[in-house]
């Protein structure tokens, strides 16, 4: 019997699986037998961070972002997007918030699967009482984003899918899987992006960073009106278009 043979290592040099067709950007091995020096990277997205960072800036106007797009814009030249990954939590509540977001979600569907994910946590409500009056009112918080990012982070870096995570997020509470991939895959980039209005000290600390500009934001938006694959359309809702911008159609 002959000799087992050893993974290949990938781009970063660390060990790795062979993929078979050797055809995904994701695959170190691809990159290897093509001799590339294009870094591949992942892009993180913390949905509901990079949203109240627009809304405190009166950012409505970018709130159809195309986020495949904004990876891209994020991105050096020596460096190509492998896949952008989103994390967010349906909303339930109101209404019209709720059919809103639906839409958007509805336009992210249209983006490759292969390159673009969709990870949900939890959207929860609950009762807080004022400090002032005694009153009680719902306060509707978001549950499991960092936790599922923090997860997907370490598995793509264990199956050496990116040379470089960009992070777009100002939470603090992910400094520990940026901790973590520094430690175990010293090859390995983190990159912070940090949200509009949006800040962490220490991730500031820990990792490179920078603000994802507006102009980012502003050459990412989907067109107005979204052709779904069944052939149904999804509109940009009306709040969110600036009063001078035509209306856009895309053709899938």
């Amino acid at each position: 019997m002959g000799k087992k043979r050893r993974p290949l290592a990938g781009a970063s040099g660390q060990r790795q699986r062979r993929w078979g067709c050797c055809t995904s950007i994701l695959c170190g091995t691809h990159n290897k037998v093509k001799g590339a020096r294009t870094k591949r990277v992942i892009v993180y997205i913390d949905g509901f961070n990079l949203y109240f960072g627009m809304r405190a800036k009166g950012w409505k106007k970018y709130y159809w972002l195309d986020l495949r797009r904004m990876s891209r814009e994020l991105l050096k030249p020596d460096q190509q997007l492998a896949a952008t990954r989103y994390f967010t939590s349906r909303v339930s509540q109101p209404p019209e918030k709720s059919h809103r977001q639906d839409a958007y979600l509805q336009a992210l569907g249209t983006l490759p699967p292969a390159e673009f994910s969709i990870t949900y946590g939890q959207y929860e409500t609950s009762l807080i009482r004022c400090s002032l009056c005694g009153r009680r009112f719902p306060h509707p918080s978001e549950k499991m984003t960092d936790v599922n990012i923090a997860v997907a982070m370490l598995s793509d870096a264990y199956h050496d899918r990116f040379d470089t995570a960009i992070l777009v997020s100002g939470d603090s509470d992910l400094t520990a899987p940026i901790l973590e991939i520094r430690q175990e895959y010293p090859l390995k980039r983190v990159v912070v992006a940090f949200p509009p209005d949006r800040h962490s000290k220490r991730l500031e600390g820990i990792a490179p960073y920078i603000t994802a500009p507006e102009q980012s934001l502003r050459r990412s938006q989907f067109p107005d009106v979204m052709i779904l694959p069944n052939g149904s359309s999804v509109f940009r809702p009306p709040s969110w278009r600036t009063v001078v911008s035509p209306v856009s159609i895309n053709k899938p």
